[in-house]
């Protein structure tokens, strides 16, 4: 039977258990809406759940180095390693396995092929354009992402032709699009300049159309902010030791936002067929802006200086390391990311695998 509040007998029990149990029925609240309703187990909370994480949301970035059976060790990055080409394709297959759609390639091109033109990044046998071929080879599924910027090959670390102390954008341009189809020769499913310069990306596509790449997409770094979480990522592709001053005169300013707005919407005038924000977790609100106005597909890097400071309060047991990775990524996804760049990436397949 069950008693009214009011009827129920009186059951012996401790003092303060009574206490408690009065107290709780008299200051019981009036309401209408509990929103804990909905959190209250795991099968509810994951039924109303607005976001998902999956293995198809990640992009994993892989740094190139020369040499055969070589993994070298990013001293800033803990778990990255640069890559022989074997080892690569290795990472490709295992990508594969683990249901994470495209791999992005970066090269640590050694110091004596870099000069102030870039030449190497037009060379049909560099590092990048060799990797791309053995790995369509081995896994021709994978989706493989390339870098159009010039700073791995130049002798002064910046994304462009220098001049003096500019960086000629024109000029600069002329040079990105040669790279652009030279990655597309080697078998890249998907163009990515990030070098910021004014209107590269419709000269990409109409050097790409022109060479009949037309089904070659562009993967734009459309908002790419002069970032200090950048600095692993330079000692991955050794630029931190080239580096002529800054690039602040051609990455965005962090203080800006609308600015952001004009240049996605140039890209996507130009011909991009998704849209990337550059650093992730300090541009949230970026994402958010992007994904709404335009509603193109778009992605986010989580950069190297996010994977770093979450690796490296894990290791000191500030944090718990999957969970911080874990968060860290839904919130991307939640400011409106469609995918994510990340060297949690293959970590993180394997994890989601284990909790499925």
């Amino acid at each position: 039977m069950v008693w009214p509040l009011s009827q129920r007998p009186n059951r012996a029990s401790a003092p303060e258990q009574d206490a408690q149990a009065e107290a709780a029925v008299t200051k019981k609240l009036d309401l209408a809406t509990r929103l804990r309703r909905n959190r209250k187990a795991d099968w509810t909370r994951r039924l109303v759940r607005e976001n998902t994480l999956s293995a198809d949301d990640l992009i994993w970035p892989v740094f190139l180095c020369e040499g055969e059976n070589t993994r070298e060790p990013v001293a800033s990055m803990p778990d990255v390693d640069r890559l022989s080409i074997d080892e690569a394709t290795r990472a490709a297959v295992e990508a594969v396995e683990l249901g994470i759609p495209a791999l992005a390639l970066f090269p640590f091109t050694e110091p004596g092929l870099r000069n102030a033109q870039a030449s190497e990044a037009l060379n049909p046998k560099n590092l990048v354009c060799r990797a791309c071929r053995a790995i369509k080879r081995e896994v021709p599924t994978l989706g493989l992402i390339t870098d159009v910027a010039l700073d791995p090959y130049t002798s002064h670390g910046h994304d462009g032709i220098f001049r003096g102390e500019r960086i000629l954008n024109d000029e600069t341009v002329f040079v990105l699009v040669e790279q652009a189809l030279n990655q597309a020769l080697a078998g890249a499913d998907i163009i990515a300049p990030s070098d910021m310069m004014d209107g590269r990306v419709g000269a990409i596509r109409a050097g790409l159309d022109a060479e009949n790449f037309e089904e070659v997409q562009i993967l734009s770094y459309a908002a790419k902010y002069a970032s200090a979480f950048y600095g692993p990522f330079r000692d991955a592709v050794g630029t931190n030791a080239t580096l002529i001053g800054d690039k602040r005169t051609y990455q965005m300013d962090p203080a800006n936002s609308n600015e952001a707005l004009r240049e996605v919407a140039l890209d996507i005038a130009e011909g991009a067929d998704i849209v990337m924000v550059k650093p992730g977790l300090p541009y949230l609100d970026i994402l958010f802006r992007v994904k709404e106005r335009f509603g193109i597909p778009t992605f986010a890097y989580q950069v190297s200086g996010e994977y770093a400071m979450i690796m490296a309060t894990a290791e000191r047991g500030f944090i718990d390391g999957d969970k911080a990775m874990l968060e860290s990524l839904i919130s991307l996804k939640r400011a409106g990311a469609d995918a994510i760049l990340t060297y949690f990436a293959a970590r993180t397949a394997k994890r989601l695998k284990e909790m499925a």
